[in-house]
């Protein structure tokens, strides 16, 4: 190492060493200290060799050779490292600035690391401790809400009011419907069950229960009641001639099919175009006043010939086809008719009234029957197809079914939870649809008395249904501006139709192949709709009411509607007469 000359004062002078003296110990020995401050790095001393002096304390020339100059380098002080204070972990935040739900292992690094946090003294942000709080409500939130979902609530409105009035909370609120109800009731018992109280006051409420249960079936014991509801004799022979009727029907519908697909001359794509054609040229024909108040049904005899149409002021008129001119008036109902229907067999006429009863009636106006039972208003009616039974529903939340020649009541059908309002019977005569308020449409087999379909999808009240003669479909109308139109094959929807901008009022295939589907509805107009793929085939306006009945001849050439105009509106196809007899030869 060179010493620096310029800057002696940078350097201390190394004295000789005394003899005898350890070398090791001197370059282990204590550093001398710069003038400057601690020298940045050290090393040992390097003696120079000792010089002889002629007396021992004689002191050596100034012409002795100057000893060397090492510097002295003072040690490093030892290095300390101060202590860094941890990053706050950042929660991961969406997209609204909301933070994102952790699961059980971030929770407990989380915690570690504020105990961690807790223990150095460092201080948490405003930012992070509201983040992590909104990290614990979201999680005590979702942990309710499945500690909820897992419990067992009872869907009975009157057992839901029942378990609320148990757990001292109020049975009902102001505006709370069925379902918010049992939500509420829901969550009050996940609180309960998430505080440990559930299963004490449960304990207690199910030990009441098990002591009034017990003196309940030591009372019922006594009596044994039956399962299923005993008929008349006259309900077993109608189901007897019922099931041989629809068996005939059945077999004759197989075997036209059969015959259709077997000859190499028909093309049934073919024919569905030119009754889709003709569907497209259905126009206005002609329009009478029906009554000095709202109509409410409308109904052709099986050859089409005459009309039926019933209003609000309790008269049923019958009709001349196709020149619209009355034949007779049928008065009888003290109050409003709501539904006509022509016999399907024969020339008879039914009606259904808000007086509670529907009557049986002959072309030339003569009462024939009457048909008493129902405790609330009639809605429709509706003959099977044999002609030997009607059907009617009713507010009384019932359909029934009545003979026509004793005018005997065979069968009280309960099954709806509100209002029954539409009914329609299979072309084989096996099956009736009912539907009604409740948004539910039932299909029953007339034959064993069962509920063999219950279709669920509209959303509102339920006004109208038909089947389809290819014997599978069935078409519903709703308060929810829907036709929907059902498989039975599947037992579900098949297609939604956006069909009105108001409910709809009656439903209607083609009666001979249903090759089209009618619809009517409360704004004013009615549609036409064809049945391979349910687009709109035509609109029919020139109503300026609500339509609320619409009917179709059995040869599909004609289609009358009425409504709250108080007008019979005849809508024919303009397609020549020559090519339709012979399209139809």
């Amino acid at each position: 190492m060179e010493v620096d000359e310029e800057n002696p004062s940078s350097a201390s002078v190394a004295e000789p060493t005394p003899p005898g003296t350890d070398t090791e110990m001197l370059a282990t020995s204590e550093p001398a200290t710069d003038i400057m401050g601690p020298a940045t790095l050290t090393s040992p001393m390097i003696t120079p060799p000792a010089v002889p002096l002629s007396a021992p304390s004689a002191v050596a020339p100034l012409s002795a050779p100057p000893p060397v100059l090492v510097p002295s380098i003072a040690p490093l002080p030892p290095a300390t490292s101060r202590p860094l204070a941890p990053l706050p972990a950042r929660p991961s935040l969406t997209q609204n600035g909301e933070a994102k739900e952790s699961d059980s292992e971030d929770d407990d690094q989380g915690s570690e690391m504020d105990a961690q946090d807790s223990s150095v003294g460092y201080e948490i942000t405003e930012e992070s401790r509201a983040v992590r709080e909104r990290q614990e409500k979201a999680m005590k939130e979702f942990m309710m809400k499945r500690r909820a979902a897992a419990l067992a609530v009872p869907t009975n409105d009157v057992a839901v009011r029942t378990r609320l009035r148990r757990l001292g909370e109020p049975i009902t609120l102001f505006g709370e419907r069925e379902m918010e109800r049992r939500d509420r009731l829901r969550m009050l018992m996940a609180k309960l069950d998430a505080e440990g109280q559930l299963e004490k006051l449960m304990k207690a409420h199910e030990e009441e229960e098990e002591a009034a249960s017990a003196k309940d079936e030591v009372d019922e014991e006594m009596f044994q009641y039956p399962f299923y509801t005993e008929g008349t004799q006259e309900l077993l022979e109608a189901r007897k001639f019922i099931a041989k009727f629809s068996i005939v029907r059945a077999s004759q519908h197989l075997q036209r099919a059969r015959r259709k697909r077997d000859d190499p001359d028909e093309d049934e794509d073919a024919e569905v175009d030119w009754a889709l054609r003709q569907a497209e040229t259905f126009v206005l024909d002609s329009s009478e006043i029906g009554d000095d108040r709202p109509l409410g049904g409308c109904s052709f005899s099986k050859d089409g010939n005459f009309l039926a149409t019933c209003s609000s002021s309790g008269v049923a008129k019958i009709w001349s086809m196709p020149e619209v001119k009355r034949v007779s008036a049928l008065k009888g109902h003290t109050v409003h008719a709501t539904d006509v229907a022509f016999s399907p067999v024969s020339d008879i006429v039914a009606t259904a009234s808000a007086d509670r009863t529907a009557k049986l009636w002959n072309t030339d106006g003569t009462l024939v029957r009457t048909f008493e039972g129902h405790l609330d208003r009639l809605a429709r009616i509706a003959f099977h197809p044999s002609g030997k039974y009607l059907g009617t529903t009713s507010f009384d939340k019932t359909w029934r079914l009545w003979d026509i020649e004793s005018g005997a009541e065979l069968l009280l059908q309960e099954g709806h939870s509100r209002s029954v309002y539409g009914i329609a019977f299979h072309l084989d005569g096996s099956l009736v649809a009912s539907c009604g308020l409740d948004s539910l449409t039932r299909v029953w087999d007339l034959r064993t008395g069962r509920s063999v379909l219950a279709l669920e999808g509209h959303i509102k009240p339920v006004y109208g249904a038909d089947f389809s003669p290819n014997g599978y479909h069935l078409a519903t109308g709703s308060e929810d501006n829907t036709c929907r139109i059902w498989d039975l094959r599947k037992k579900k929807s098949l297609y939604i139709i956006p069909a009105h901008s108001k409910l709809i009022s009656e439903v209607k295939f083609e009666p001979q192949e249903g090759y089209y589907l009618v619809t009517s509805s409360y704004d004013t107009t009615v549609k036409v709709w064809s049945s391979r793929d349910f687009k709109l085939i035509k609109t029919l306006s020139g109503c300026e009411s609500r339509v609320t009945s619409v009917d179709i001849t059995g040869d599909g050439q004609c289609i009358a509607t009425v409504g709250h105009d108080r007008t019979i509106k005849l809508w024919s196809s303009s397609v020549p007469s020559e090519e339709k007899s012979m399209d139809l030869g």
